[in-house]
């Protein structure tokens, strides 16, 4: 089903140097009105928050999640299944405690005001961070500290009538995405799917083949587009292993 990523863009937030918020909420209405002659079906629209010193504030955690929420009203006023994605970005030195402090607050507030404009939940995706340390860190997150982070952040933060998680792989490498993915659904039946919704981590090595020799390697980089495509789907069910790599085209 078709789908369309709506939010205009991210800006520098005023009054807040180095903080970012959304923007693109001025006709946004007559837009998927249109999208939806178009057949769309699902919409996306994305917030980025940055830990650092004094980051994020509480300003930048509220504008984005009202801006958030307002854009799901909107989207399910047309008929259209809205993405959310509150993305907590990994590019810094914050430990994986202080990752999960940040990204329970940004759930926590994302759904607030979720719920301040009437949004049915049963028909929203949260597309979501994974609690792990920064990549500067001097101590990295193991897969099953990854999972059992982020799961007790999902649980403690997330309706359970959400329709559904999905999670982004953030600029994570190709397989730690996907072992994290699978940890965390070896942890269990949850109140909702956790699934996946990767760009980097599915593409990057396709498209490393296809800039060494974009004629000669064609076919092999489809067979890398479908093995990680596999791979991610069956981290998805929890019956991912890293020994499946050994046969993998790349």
């Amino acid at each position: 089903m078709p789908g369309i990523k709506v939010d205009g863009g991210v800006k520098e937030l005023a009054l807040h140097p180095g903080e970012k918020v959304t923007e693109g909420l001025d006709g946004l209405r007559e837009r998927l009105a249109e999208y939806v002659t178009f057949g769309a079906k699902f919409a996306k629209w994305r917030a980025v928050i940055t830990i650092g010193k004094d980051m994020p504030s509480d300003a930048c955690i509220h504008a984005n999640a009202h801006a958030m929420a307002r854009y799901a009203a909107l989207c399910q006023e047309a008929g259209i299944v809205p993405i959310v994605e509150p993305e907590v970005l990994i590019d810094g030195d914050q430990t994986l405690e202080r990752s999960f402090e940040v990204t329970s607050a940004t759930l926590k507030k994302t759904f607030e005001e979720l719920a301040g404009q009437d949004v049915l939940l049963e028909g929203v995706i949260l597309k979501a961070s994974m609690v792990i340390a920064g990549k500067k860190a001097p101590k990295q997150s193991t897969p099953k500290e990854v999972a059992e982070m982020t799961v007790k952040c999902l649980k403690e933060n997330v309706p359970v009538n959400l329709a559904g998680v999905v999670f982004l792989s953030g600029g994570q490498g190709d397989e730690q995405a996907t072992e994290n993915l699978d940890e965390m659904n070896k942890l269990g039946k949850l109140p909702w799917p956790l699934s996946f919704s990767y760009s980097r981590a599915i593409q990057n090595p396709v498209l490393k083949l296809w800039a060494a020799n974009p004629s000669a390697n064609v076919g092999v980089a489809q067979e890398t587009l479908l093995f990680r495509s596999k791979m991610n789907s069956l981290a998805a069910l929890g019956k991912y292993s890293s020994e499946m790599e050994k046969v993998r085209p790349y």
